[in-house]
Order: structure tokens, then sequence, then C-alpha cells
């Protein structure tokens, strides 16, 4: 006799429970969503959660000195050229000498 759906709950819910599963939730933005989907094409996985699974695991199996590097935050890096600072410098000059008696003000630092 074939079980009910309450019955094939339960043992799911007693699996779960035994084999201490957890689930977590993640929001993604439409970049990571599309890596995500790259990855599980070239892998030929369907099911997100087995390849979040996989990433995770592989990850790990690097140890800390191989995941460290792909866990690090991209930061961007902000460089004035040599132009835009004398462009700058000339344009500050000019205002200068329009308004000779211009003050500048320090904002007071923040403890």
């Amino acid at each position: 006799m074939a079980k009910t759906v309450q019955e094939r709950s339960a043992k799911t819910a007693r699996k779960r429970v035994a084999l201490a599963e957890e689930e977590l939730r993640l929001r993604v933005r439409p970049g990571t969503r599309q890596a995500l989907a790259d990855l599980m094409e070239w892998s030929g996985i369907t099911e997100q959660g087995e390849a979040m699974t996989l990433i995770i695991h592989h990850l790990h199996a690097l140890g800390r000195g191989g995941a460290l590097p792909l866990l690090e935050i991209p930061r961007h890096e902000i460089t004035v050229s040599n132009i835009v600072a004398l462009e700058f410098q000339r344009k500050s000059m000019l205002m200068i000498q329009q308004n000779p008696g211009m003050k500048f003000y320090r904002r007071p630092m923040c403890r």
C-alpha cells in the first residue's frame, strides 16, 4: 500500500533530524546567480543545493592557505592619473586667484 503525504513528510523529517541537516538560505544578486548558473552548466549539475555543497567542500579541501585567497573580498583601488592631478591643481589655483580671500575650513575629526 502506498504511503500518504503525511507519512512521507514525517519520514523525511525524521531523516533530517537524524542526519542533523540544516537549511541555509542565501539571497543573491543577478551577477552571483549567473555565476552559479555558469558553474552548474559547466559541470552538468542541475540542482543548486548540490552545486553549492560541492563548491563549499572543494573550497574547504584546499585548506586554509588555498581557500583564503579565494575568499578575499575584492577592493576597488582608486588611482589618480597625472593628467587628472594636474587638472585639479590648475583649477584649484584658478579658484584661489579668483577669490584670494576665500578660507578653507577643516572638518573636525571624529572621535
